[in-house]
């Protein structure tokens, strides 16, 4: 199978030049020239399968230039390294209701879903392209991201990793977990500004030609971490087709049926590898993309205007405080047609006007799949305590955000639906926030708060969280967004003379 990018189709390449490049040469983002369809007897099959083998059998019909087999391998190891016995259980809380919990990995984050991945997909790519040059993953991150790639490709051979974040938009539990990662090639620097500011620096890096023969000087290749990388969102298809096929395995609907996924949104790449899940064949209903008071996916979806000329807001769901959506332009281009032309225009007045608009036939397509909702910290709070009191269940900042949209969404349209809410980080990530929630009192230290919502919970703190205030803090430099660009090539030069 081919990629073509967004903003220039005429270009192709193959599976592995998409995870090596990261971004395409135009600045688009890679996409497959068709997409796949599981029929009836594979969802029967996967239904009886574990999640390795599930997760392997959906990236082998998405990556043509990896086998099964070698897929299955790398899942089989990628997938160990998760606690419990399911990497991303299923849990029934509500008639008709489940919970996907994707933060049993090594971060307790969903990234882990897809980022204990990718380190094996680029290695092998690595080699099926005859790539010389190291590589050099260069990550933006709102919170999570960062530490799920700097965990995933910690001592990889032949890759070093240099994460930026924006230093007063993460948590302190994301933030301590990045300053003290361990690992030979990596490098983790906070950014003054928030997180566009930092993700737009990163992307213009990928897009600078002098730079990055800066870079390749210093005998490094460019690659992304970031869901802009389609390494990164394939593996993430995998859990939605899971969902699906553990549903199908309980009995719980018959194939055919259909199902609604809710799912806290910031980057939109969660969200659109459900819409690509539907694309291969899952039965969906509706795709509920629920956001934080930094609205501008809901506006979009409401209006068919996007539009970040509006004020930022910083939230108890940090890894949602984004206005720039960059995985969005995937959707841009399945929805116009696959009109690269129409999708690079639309990207150019994004970055020169901070806006764009779609047709009223494109946002009428839309509609029709994708409903939205928002949450303010207060909703989101009392959303926490809610399912905390009526079901015993413990939710994070994000995943509350989403399972309250959801509330509204079925308040307003009586839709009985299964619907699926899919939880992207464990509570104890945001411990004081998801403390004051349940229990109406307010401790700032993460640590603190941490034990005490232990006690009012009786919730077990995850491994990974263990012990992380003993660690020895690695790094805590802190530069202006105008200096990212020197900083990587600081890097590399520092890098290649090791």
């Amino acid at each position: 199978m081919n990629y073509i990018s967004t903003r220039n189709k005429s270009e192709k390449c193959s599976g592995a030049e998409a995870i090596v490049n990261g971004l395409a040469p135009d600045g688009g983002l890679y996409v497959p020239e068709s997409l796949p369809r599981l029929t009836k007897e594979d969802f029967i099959n996967l239904a009886k399968e574990d999640y390795p083998s599930r997760a392997a059998r959906v990236l082998s019909l998405l990556l043509s230039d990896y086998t099964y087999e070698e897929l299955l391998d790398y899942t089989t190891k990628a997938y160990s390294r998760f606690y419990g016995d399911d990497p991303c259980p299923l849990v029934n809380i509500d008639e008709g209701v489940y919970v996907l919990e994707l933060w049993h990995g090594p971060t307790c984050a969903f990234k882990d879903m897809a980022l204990t991945m990718l380190p094996h997909l680029l290695s092998a790519a690595r080699k099926k392209v005859g790539e010389k040059d190291k590589t050099l993953i260069m990550v933006a991150t709102s919170g999570d991201t960062g530490k799920a790639a700097l965990e995933g490709f910690k001592d990889v051979e032949g890759t070093n990793i240099i994460v930026f974040y924006p230093s007063k938009g993460v948590s302190d539990m994301q933030k301590l977990q990045m300053k003290t990662q361990t690992g030979d090639n990596v490098c983790v620097c906070a950014i003054e500004g928030n997180f566009d500011d930092t993700q737009n620096a990163v992307k213009n890096i990928f897009a600078d030609k002098k730079i990055n023969e800066e870079i390749h000087a210093g005998g490094f290749k460019l690659s992304s971490a970031n869901s802009i990388n389609w390494g990164r969102l394939a593996p993430q298809i995998a859990y939605y087709v899971s969902a699906y096929c553990d549903l199908l395995d309980e009995g719980r609907i018959e194939y055919g049926d259909k199902v609604n996924f809710c799912v806290p949104s910031g980057n939109f790449g969660n969200i659109l590898a459900a819409y690509y899940a539907m694309k291969m064949g899952v039965g969906v209903n509706r795709l509920i993309c629920a956001s934080n008071v930094n609205h501008v996916l809901t506006d979009f979806f409401r209006t068919g205007v996007y539009d970040i000329n509006r004020d930022f807001h910083k939230t108890i769901s940090p890894s949602m405080d984004i206005l720039i959506s960059s995985n969005l332009e995937r959707l841009l281009f399945e929805i116009s047609g696959r009109d690269d032309k129409l999708t690079a225009e639309r990207m150019k007045a994004l970055k020169t006007e901070g806006k764009y608009s779609v047709s009223a036939k494109e946002l009428e397509a839309l509609q029709s799949l994708f409903s939205v909702g928002y949450a303010d910290d207060e909703e989101t709070k009392e959303t926490i305590a809610y399912s905390m009191d009526e079901y015993g269940y413990l939710m994070d900042t994000h995943t509350a955000v989403a399972y309250g949209v959801y509330c509204d969404y079925v308040d307003e349209s009586a839709d009985e639906t299964p619907t699926v809410v899919v939880s992207t980080a464990n509570a104890y990530k945001f411990p004081a926030d998801v403390y004051e929630a349940v229990s109406g009192n307010r401790v700032d230290d993460a640590f603190e708060a941490t034990e005490k919502l232990c006690e009012e919970t009786g919730e077990e703190v995850p491994e990974p969280l263990k012990g992380l205030k003993e660690r020895p803090v690695r790094f805590e430099e802190v530069i202006d967004r105008s200096r990212i660009a020197d900083k990587v090539v600081e890097y590399c030069r520092q890098a290649s003379n090791r």
